[in-house]
């Protein structure tokens, strides 16, 4: 995949999960010396039912498997079998409040729903209902076998749900894996702009300098078809999520080892050692990038079989998911303050009307960006196109939802364009650094912009509604304070003299040699 693919595997890069909903724990505990235990997800309604803050003075009750009735009818169930126990029946039929009516009048302690789909937040008319007091919980089907196979058929649980944490510290995680790649992208522009602009004093270097640049730059007419072409896929992804998926996954394996490969190939090319060249087809390579093809295509093929192992998998996602951004910001070349003013703009009302408007669009009322990044209709595969940090503090989140932190990629790389350019800009300018040190620290403080309010609200932000005002109100402002605005605006037309000069130069050269035959 060369550099014009970058884009379209970028497509995928602009997500990001929100959660929300009334979670709580099962604490099971077995009946042996010491004690097995293990933590359950739950799903409950906080105004049915106030469950205890933590496990002090907890009372466990026996748990009675019947999954195998819905508890419809009380005749479904042998009497007295349900007495002072919690009991888990299937989903189906009837209400909650109908089951838990049945379970109550049985002698039950508490009533759990085993669902095989995605639990959803517990929603029913309680008018009806005001003599069911049972605690009622949604449960996994799934976790259910999963009991069974670690306790067997003694078991006791209680029900609980810890206050969410004030903050997680895997967020500092994300915010520093988030800023170095956004820094050292920003950084690795520049250095291919002075290496650009060494390449055009020097004519016998321009051209080589010219066949080795693969770099893709986007024009405010290339930007807005960018955005277009974003927001038919998301809708594709929306509708057609169990097929697609696997298309996005391939493209990443394939995208991501070439990036990576590209990061280490300029970090072994300044290794002065281990040149050995072999001659193939009259072109020469160095051993050692043959064996570093061979390691990041390893790489890529180990996540895409290992994807869904928790344990450690999401390290090897990060690493493919830094080098993934770290490449597509130093190959694709925002040429102007205005391209990049257009870009950020539009992909922020993107972000924002997926997020916040489509839920009053779409029957089930959810965000499409939402149930696209959650993997829509309870389908087990995710989009890799998140920077995954596990979770550092218990709670239920952890059990309930993914247990990570995340950060989508087009938050990292969006911005980062921006940040590449004003370093270029630098770069072209002689301006010290300036335009790049000060855009990446509004990054920064961008980053921790969200954080805060994801702190405050508990709940997923899109991070663009952050990240794009403190960035560009940034850039515009040094700018202006430099009396730069319009050549930063338009941009350096370094590109367009270099173009016209190496045009000139071989129209020079080509006059030369016609001009002995003539005589």
């Amino acid at each position: 995949m060369g550099a014009a693919g970058l884009p379209w595997a970028a497509l995928w890069a602009l997500l990001l999960p929100l959660v929300a909903a009334d979670e709580g724990i099962l604490h099971a505990s077995g009946s042996g010396v010491p004690p097995v235990t293990k933590d359950y997800c739950i799903i409950y309604n906080s105004s049915w039912v106030s469950l205890p803050k933590t496990l002090d003075n907890a009372t466990f009750t026996p748990l009675e498997n019947l999954t195998s009735t819905v508890l419809c009818s009380s005749a479904e169930v042998p009497s007295g079998l349900m007495k002072d126990k919690a009991v888990v029946v299937m989903s189906g039929n009837c209400t909650y409040l109908e089951k838990a009516r049945i379970a109550q009048s049985l002698g039950a302690k508490m009533l759990l729903i085993a669902s095989k789909s995605r639990l959803s937040a517990i929603s029913d008319n309680k008018t009806d209902f005001e003599d069911v007091t049972l605690p009622i919980a949604l449960i996994r089907y799934n976790d259910i076998v999963d009991m069974q196979l670690v306790f067997g058929n003694e078991v006791n649980v209680t029900l609980y749900s810890p206050p969410l944490p004030e903050f997680d510290y895997s967020m500092v995680v994300i915010f520093l894996i988030a800023v170095f790649t956004v820094a050292l992208g920003g950084y690795w522009s520049g250095v291919a702009e002075l290496e650009n602009l060494k390449a055009v004093a020097s004519p016998g270097e321009r051209e080589t300098r010219w066949k080795k640049e693969e770099n893709v730059t986007f024009t405010p007419v290339t930007v807005i078809l960018f955005v277009v072409i974003c927001c038919v896929m998301l809708v594709l992804l929306y509708f057609f999520y169990k097929w697609l998926v696997y298309v996005i996954i391939s493209v990443f394996c394939l995208a991501s080892a070439m990036s990576l490969y590209n990061c280490l190939a300029a970090l072994i090319g300044e290794i002065p050692f281990g040149q050995c060249r072999i001659t193939c087809s009259n072109k020469t390579i160095e051993v050692r990038l043959i064996f570093l093809a061979i390691f990041c295509i390893a790489a890529a093929v180990v996540w895409a079989v290992f994807r869904n192992e928790d344990r450690w998998a999401w390290i090897l996602q990060d690493i493919l998911g830094v080098a993934f951004c770290l490449n597509f910001i130093k190959t694709l070349k925002m040429p102007n303050f205005k391209s990049c003013v257009i870009l950020l703009g539009l992909l922020l009302l993107y972000d924002v009307f997926f997020v916040f408007i489509t839920p009053f669009i779409t029957k089930n009322g959810a965000s499409i960006m939402v149930e696209v990044a959650a993997g829509p209709f309870g389908n087990s595969e995710k989009l890799p196109v998140v920077i995954r940090v596990p979770r550092l503090e218990h709670s239920a989140s952890t059990l309930c939802d993914l247990p990570f932190s995340l950060l989508g990629f087009g938050d990292i790389i969006v911005p980062g364009l921006l940040v590449a350019y004003c370093r270029r800009f630098d770069v072209q300018t002689r301006s010290s650094s300036i335009y790049y040190i000060s855009c990446t620290i509004a990054y920064a403080v961008g980053m921790v912009l969200t954080f805060v309010v994801l702190a405050l609200m508990k709940m997923g932000q899109p991070a663009l509604l952050y990240l794009v005002p403190c960035t560009l109100i940034t850039s515009s402002l040094v700018a202006w304070r430099r009396k730069e605005m319009k050549k930063f605006w338009k941009g350096s037309n370094y590109q367009m003299m270099e173009h016209l000069d190496y045009t000139g130069n071989e129209e020079s050269t080509a006059s030369a040699t016609e001009q002995p035959g003539g005589q």
